[in-house]
């Protein structure tokens, strides 16, 4: 990372993330400047994940939420910031059905996924490499399946948390699988910050990006009131067990099981050729 050159002039720091309960409510504080930035200038930008990813490969913004299977894309422009991440505790990403199967039979079928490079896909390829993926947007997955344009949907987001209302059945949990495979979280996302920012504003905004958290997870009930106007189509109780899910204490750090996961992830998804190259997952500070 390059040294930085001390000013105080306005830096912006443009933050990309999901339109979700979970990243409106860790951001909460940075959102509503309930915290002192100094001469950082925050602006939000929301985006669908594959979206986000897309754009992480041109470096546009100075920070971004990312899939984890894009981070060898990118890794030599951005380096993961240790605070932000969204992990599955023995949960993740979810395969459903309008009929029951059992998981086996995922092979071969019509499976609608929300993006080649989120990690929900390269998850579902290191369980079953022999399906049909068909790109849907995230929020469309379920009419998708109730449809049957496809024979199963790859749920991200509150869909794990709504389908069964919706009629569907959980063929697969990933984040199941995967802890009985590894006895660690299955890493989903996670934020990311430029190295050309400079140390100083990098350590800044990451001590920042805590605070945030922190300050969420403290004033839970007022953050998740702001959080709402991002949950869709739930109540507040399932809002809040579904921000629960995903910003908790690995979310403010990852600590060795978070960074050992990640690194983990992205050794057997080079190995099964499902990503470009071997990287070495590196963390500010």
């Amino acid at each position: 990372m390059t040294n930085p050159s001390p000013s105080t002039k306005p830096v912006d720091i443009h933050i990309a993330h999901s339109p979700d309960s979970d990243d409106a409510f860790m951001f909460y504080a940075l959102a509503t400047d309930k915290l002192p930035t100094g001469n950082l200038r925050f602006h939000h930008i929301l985006g669908d994940i594959e979206t986000l990813n897309s754009k992480a490969l041109q470096g546009v913004y100075e920070v971004t939420a990312i899939s984890f299977s894009a981070y060898p894309h990118i890794a030599d422009r951005y380096a993961l910031l240790p605070h932000g991440s969204s992990m599955g505790d023995r949960y993740g990403p979810m395969v459903v059905a309008g009929k029951a199967f059992p998981p086996e039979d995922i092979k071969g079928k019509r499976i609608a996924i929300p993006g080649l490079m989120t990690t929900a896909f390269l998850a579902l390829k290191l369980y079953e490499p022999d399906f049909e993926p068909v790109i849907v947007p995230f929020d469309k997955i379920i009419d998708a399946v109730k449809h049957g344009l496809v024979e199963g949907g790859l749920l991200i987001h509150e869909g794990q948390l709504t389908h069964a209302r919706e009629g569907l059945h959980k063929i697969l949990d990933l984040g199941e699988w995967w802890y009985d495979r590894h006895q660690l979280p299955l890493p989903l996302g996670g934020n990311v910050i430029r190295k050309d920012l400079g140390l100083e504003t990098i350590r800044e905004v990451s001590r920042l990006l805590k605070a945030s958290i922190q300050y969420a997870l403290d004033h839970r009930d007022e953050a998740l009131n702001y959080a709402m106007q991002f949950a869709r189509d739930m109540s507040k109780e399932l809002a809040d067990k579904f921000v629960g899910m995903y910003v908790n204490d690995l979310t403010l750090d990852y600590g060795k099981d978070g960074r050992r996961a990640v690194q983990l992830l992205l050794n057997e998804g080079f190995k099964k050729r499902l990503l470009p190259k071997r990287v070495r997952v590196e963390f500010v500070g």
